[in-house]
């Protein structure tokens, strides 16, 4: 299994919020149901009273496909609010440790 890290960009606020407002608890649940391989997941934004401007996962599969076919499968992907996406792969620097997620 691989580590990957998702990082969304989100079409601007007036694209974005009635998609947000509508479909979160869609978004969500689908987050709930893959909490196996989407690990964490988060939305970003540039400060703390600002719009969100996009997400973070981190993912755990054992090839990109996988990664791309959770990650194209989430409502707020297929539904537009995603502008798009960057997936990498993750490696934590070695004097961190064991980490659990």
């Amino acid at each position: 299994m691989a580590r990957w890290v998702v990082i969304f960009e989100d079409h601007p606020r007036e694209i974005g919020d009635p998609i947000r407002s509508n479909h979160h608890q869609a978004h969500f649940d689908y987050l709930t149901k893959h909490s196996d391989r989407i690990l964490i997941g988060g939305g970003l934004r540039p400060g703390p009273d600002e719009w969100w401007s996009g997400g973070l996962w981190v993912i755990e599969v054992e090839k990109r496909e996988d990664a791309v076919s959770l990650i194209e499968s989430d409502p707020y992907f297929t539904l537009g609010l995603r502008k798009g996406y960057r997936l990498m792969i993750w490696g934590k620097a070695p004097n961190y440790g064991a980490v659990t997620l």
